[in-house]
């Protein structure tokens, strides 16, 4: 089902809790507890929601304090949608939001899933384990 990519909107903004947790799991990505979702959404930095005919089909966040730390998130693309650009849309919105608003000396991290590595290099992130440094993470333990 490609549409033509006119037929798009790209609004910032986040969407519900629902439509956060169904974008996630469509495109691939883990899902998250709705209670962490319903405290993460209104902390985020800034985001973009991309629509077709009204409804929600891609999505991607900066979250971070401000000034040092920024990261962006949640960048993802309904299947249905997929292949057409869409995500490079959703980046562009990030990284010029990034440009216009983030102090120079911010540093602005992902992680990089699979094969979105050759996406987000064409907007000048580099892979750390080139560098002194490494992407790390933890889970949280179950309670």
């Amino acid at each position: 089902m490609h549409a033509n990519s006119d037929s798009y909107e790209l609004c910032a903004g986040v969407p519900s809790v629902e439509t956060f947790r169904h974008l996630r799991t469509v495109a691939g990505l883990s899902d998250r507890a709705p209670e962490a979702v319903a405290l993460a959404l209104p902390n985020t930095w800034y985001g973009v929601v991309l629509r077709h005919q009204g409804e929600p089909v891609g999505m991607g966040r900066v979250i971070g304090d401000g000034g040092t730390a920024f990261q962006i998130v949640d960048i993802c693309v309904h299947p249905d949608h997929q292949g057409q650009g869409l995500g490079k849309r959703i980046m562009a919105a990030l990284t010029e939001e990034l440009e216009r608003r983030a102090p120079a000396t911010a540093y602005v991290s992902l992680i990089a899933d699979g094969p979105a590595r050759f996406l987000y290099e064409k907007f000048g992130f580099a892979d750390t384990a080139t560098h002194d440094s490494i992407g790390m993470y933890r889970s949280m333990p179950a309670r």
